[in-house]
């Protein structure tokens, strides 16, 4: 399985929970100065728990694995209340959005 179809069913099982998560594509056009996306190293998947919380899901095929930047950015979402998974498999999102 591709990240990017895992992407595409964790977005479908936070639905199927009342979660939302949106794809947040981070990057930069040919010139480095025009930066898209939240910011770097944010999380894949952006959202909101069905009760409001963030909710920030960094998606790593099963032997990728995360940046500096992208534990960081899931270290400060945890920090500051919200909900930040890494997660290589469906388990690993159902596990880390449990309460």
């Amino acid at each position: 399985m591709t990240e990017a179809d895992l992407m595409r069913q964790i977005q479908l099982e936070a639905s199927r929970h009342g979660h939302r998560l949106w794809r947040n594509n981070v990057g930069f056009c040919n010139d480095p100065k025009l930066r898209f996306g939240l910011c770097p190293g944010s999380a894949d998947l952006i959202g909101l728990t069905k009760t409001g919380r963030f909710l920030a899901v960094e998606v790593k095929a099963p032997r990728g694995r995360a940046t500096k930047g992208q534990e960081s950015f899931i270290e400060t979402v945890r920090r500051l209340g919200g909900i930040g998974i890494i997660a290589k498999s469906i388990e690993d999102f159902n596990d880390g959005i449990k309460p």
